[in-house]
């Protein structure tokens, strides 16, 4: 472990790579303690470099085995090389080829990056900079080369491999038990791009044929026995090949394409050029095994990882910095691809939920940063919400601003243009100003400036005129490193709502009808005026939040009401239901606080049952107004002396008031909504679960015992997971025999699947209870439990730290101090793995006095502690670091 802080990498340093990589050719020879790297690079120098350079390639933990020019061994005295890089004070002049061998041990290699060994099978996590830990290299992206990668295993350990590209060859090593394999591909890519498998595996096929007519082999790897639960993922992979022909014109461009699913895995899966790799939890699914969600989060990694392959692979970025350019327009892509596939509405209200639960607290915290940073020490830690679902609200954005039309003609030349190249921001946005005939000089703010958007609304409405003034101001907090901010571009879509429940199209003085409702904000303080109106209109502000920013409009309660009732704008009408609830929770913590009684507002309730009683509305639509806002989202609001207990009180208190005003009417939707029919993943099927199981937990809210037995019944008598686990973490909320009972029978039905046993460590890690810690601890000594597991550490250590709200922040300072033990003692082993769930202190500075000092003195500790690596001592130091 290093125990310096890594020097700070910054954009503002960039320059070209004194060498070029033109091929790579590998032989690696699989062996679980001494696995054998040959690599063969053929190099030359970058013509737009200074001038002659020493090449310089990095390594890591690397045990070199020889050196060689131009088929020439070199003597030791004109290179040196070291575990962590290879320096050649004097290379050729000219083109040459360097001819490396090292060896390295798979088995040993905790981290999980580079080429690793688990569950008796090998591969590899290059991104962003894990090639290094196979051989020397310029291990940067903007070095992009043709690959050809032979594979040589014994063949019982390992009797599948799998590279990059196309296979061109496989045969038998005379003599022997080993086999090889021959992978190529043709297209030039960085390093992190770079990927092999080889072990026991199991495959589900399929075929494919391309736009053009091109037949592609579609194959999903597995672990032998599990090739029926990887249908889904095949089938979601042929349907995302099909969207982005349709939807961006993008076809595949290789002979197959393979997924191979691991259960140690660092991410969720990584775009390898033809060869994804994926964490089993996104990959294996059955109706026994997998709730609903899980379907579609695989559905949309899958779509993710495939869309990859323009938008990251074709073209890649220059350098770390424009990590946003691959991932967050690939997010932005696949967040299409599931609205196409699923619910629009539904699918915008669930992006918005997990934008505003992760990226609008990050932006709020000690760890902000720019959607593109302009400096950090460790890159593993910038794979954040910011770069990742902000990135993708910009790209949004730009199609607000510019219209579906002219938006696909930037992408169609972003395309042509950058093609086979590593690009920069500045390059994909100067597509869309071209094509789209915009200035976007002040819209690259968006990619500069830290921080969430406030927009302050005041109405001013004259009867007499017909008009509706919108004072609108805009500000963009402070945020570490940027005290003072520029006032940015924003595309608000606005609606107008008449007193009859029906929308009027938008008038602007001296402008004409507004533009698709799009006003476009870019000053700190405007006045849009509204004429035309036949009388007094409630406005829809920011509908289908069309810009990732904050409101505070003047729209009082009855106004909110009227929204939630008549809005045609389904996310706004989710949107005054989750403002209505807000405030009154709120308000009610504050009450709390002060040792008083919370108020019961039936308002709400109201919007409520007019949301029930709309039944043009898709079930999985109410059932998202059904869910008020989550202990997160109060907090996030509530935003400075946050007590989350008084948090979690007032909400429970909702809950329950909500259960028992609503009661007959949530009673008669549960038992409408049953459904015999065998279980389908399809989005109207899943929906209809949604709504019943949001049912069934309000019902229970109360802790009425026919509402306890209701879910212990639904748990007995499921026949999915979806309808199982919902009623077990109904369950979960109360302190009841039922409760344990429940949980005793899922660890015993489930015990052989590690999947559904990471559900059970995470629903038990998230119960509000004060005894939720200690059984934590308890569950760290469980036989299932591994810290070599990135998946069960998530589970149980990220759920408690990161979703348990009351007690990972117990008063006492228990939970911080447990969390930050269970880090430092995994950082020795995956550092990554470690760092991130560190991030889960993020909002320690928000907290009430108490609770903050307890947080402060654990970071302090751990920032103490000597040999921490680079991932957590850089997420420990920018939490500590200024406000």
């Amino acid at each position: 472990m290093r125990t310096e802080q890594a020097r700070p990498i910054r954009l503002s340093d960039y320059r070209a790579p004194d060498w070029l990589v033109d091929t790579v050719h590998l032989d690696v020879a699989l062996h679980p303690t001494r696995t054998r790297v040959k690599a063969r690079l053929a190099l030359r120098p970058n013509p737009q470099a200074a001038g002659p350079a020493p090449l310089v390639l990095d390594g890591d933990e690397l045990t070199p085995l020889s050196v060689g020019v131009d088929g020439v061994a070199l003597p030791e005295s004109a290179y040196a090389a070291t575990p962590d890089g290879l320096t050649i004070p004097q290379p050729p002049a000219g083109p040459f080829v360097l001819e490396v061998e090292t060896e390295i041990d798979p088995s040993a290699n905790t981290k999980l990056m580079g080429l690793y060994r688990s569950s008796g099978n090998y591969c590899t996590q290059c991104e962003a900079e894990g090639f290094r830990r196979i051989t020397y290299f310029p291990d940067r992206p903007d070095v992009m080369a043709v690959y050809t990668t032979r594979i040589e295993a014994d063949r019982d350990e390992a009797p599948v491999l799998l590279g990059n590209g196309n296979p061109v060859e496989r045969g038998e090593v005379p003599g022997t038990n080993r086999h090889y394999a021959v992978w190529h591909d043709p297209f030039p890519k960085p390093c992190y791009l770079f990927a092999l498998v080889g072990g026991r595996l199991a495959a589900r096929r399929t075929g494919f044929t391309t736009m053009s007519g091109r037949a592609v082999e579609l194959a999903v790897y597995v672990e032998p026995g599990k090739e029926d639960r990887a249908g889904y993922a095949l089938e979601a992979l042929e349907r995302s090949m099909r969207w982005d022909e349709q939807a961006f014109g993008r076809e595949y461009d290789l002979d197959v394409f393979n997924i191979v699913a691991v259960a140690d895995f660092n991410m969720g899966a990584m775009e390898n050029k033809g060869l994804n790799i994926f964490n089993d939890k996104y990959v294996l699914a059955s109706p026994e095994t997998a709730t609903d969600a899980d379907f579609a989060h695989i559905e949309a990694v899958i779509a993710h990882e495939y869309f990859h392959n323009w938008t990251g692979n074709r073209i890649t970025c220059r350098d770390w910095f424009q990590l946003c350019l691959k991932e967050g327009l690939t997010v932005f892509r696949d967040q299409e691809f599931s609205s196409d596939m699923r619910s629009r509405p539904v699918k915008r209200i669930a992006d918005v939920r997990v934008l505003r639960g992760h990226q609008f607290v990050e932006d709020a915290g000690p760890l902000a940063h720019p959607v593109r940073p302009e400096t950090y020490r460790e890159i593993n830690n910038f794979y954040t919400a910011t770069v990742y679902e902000k990135g993708a609200e910009v790209v949004r954005m730009l199609k607000t601003l510019l219209g579906p039309d002219r938006f696909r003609a930037g992408m169609d030349l972003y395309f042509a243009r950058h093609d086979g190249r590593a690009a920069t921001i500045e390059e994909f946005v100067a597509c869309f100003a071209e094509a789209g005939g915009a200035d976007l000089t002040q819209f690259m703010l968006w990619y500069a400036q830290a921080g969430t958007p406030e927009l302050a609304v005041t109405r001013r409405y004259d009867a007499q005129a017909g008009t509706l003034s919108l004072d609108i101001a805009q500000v963009v907090p402070p945020t570490p490193g940027q005290p003072t901010k520029s006032p940015m571009v924003i595309p608000l879509v606005l609606g107008l709502v008449g007193p009859d429940g029906a929308d009027v199209p938008p008038v602007l003085r001296g402008h004409g009808p507004v533009e698709r409702g799009v006003l476009v904000l870019t000053r700190p303080a405007e006045t849009f005026v509204l004429e035309g109106l036949p009388g007094r209109v409630v406005p829809s502000l920011n509908r289908g939040f069309s810009a990732p920013v904050k409101i505070k409009a003047d729209l009082g309660s009855d106004d909110l009401r009227f929204l939630a009732t008549h809005d045609s704008d389904p996310f706004n009408r989710w949107q005054a239901v989750q403002t209505l609830a807000s405030e009154i929770l709120i308000g009610n913590v504050a009450v709390i606080r002060a040792g008083g009684g919370v108020r019961h507002d039936g308002g709400l309730v109201h919007a409520l049952a007019a949301v029930l009683a709309d039944e043009r509305l898709e079930p999985a639509f109410v059932a998202q107004v059904l869910s008020i806002p989550s202990e997160g989202d109060i907090a996030r609001d509530i935003g400075r002396d946050v007590d989350p207990e008084a948090i979690w009180l007032a909400r429970h208190a909702l809950r329950r008031a909500i259960g028992n005003d609503l009661a007959p009417t949530l009673r008669v939707l549960y038992d409408r909504l049953r459904d015999d029919a065998p279980y389908s993943p399809d989005a109207a099927s899943a929906g209809r679960r949604s709504l019943r199981n949001v049912c069934l937990d309000l019902l229970a809210a109360p802790g009425h015992p026919g509402a306890i037995g209701l879910a212990a019944a639904q748990y007995a008598e499921a026949d999915n997971m979806t309808d199982r686990m919902a009623a077990l973490g109904t369950l979960s909320l109360h302190d009841t025999a039922e409760r344990e009972e429940a949980l005793a029978d899922f660890a015993d039905r489930f015990r052989e699947d590690p999947l559904v046993i990471d559900k059970w460590f995470a629903l038990q890690a998230m119960i509000p209870d004060a005894g939720t810690l200690a059984r934590v601890q308890r569950l760290t000594a469980h036989p299932a439990f591994s810290l070599g597991n990135p998946n069960r550490v998530r589970a149980l250590l990220g759920s408690f730290a990161q979703a348990n709200h009351t007690q990972f922040n117990r008063a006492d300072g228990a939970g911080y101090d447990f969390v930050a033990e269970m880090v430092t003692t995994l950082d020795g082993r995956n550092p990554q793995v470690a760092a991130r769930l560190m991030t889960a202190f993020r909002s320690w500075r928000a907290l009430e006095p108490g609770r903050r000092d307890k947080a402060r003195a654990t970071l302090e500790r751990v920032a103490a502690r000597p040999s921490l690596s680079r991932d957590l001592a850089d997420i420990v130091e920018r939490s500590l670091g200024e406000r």
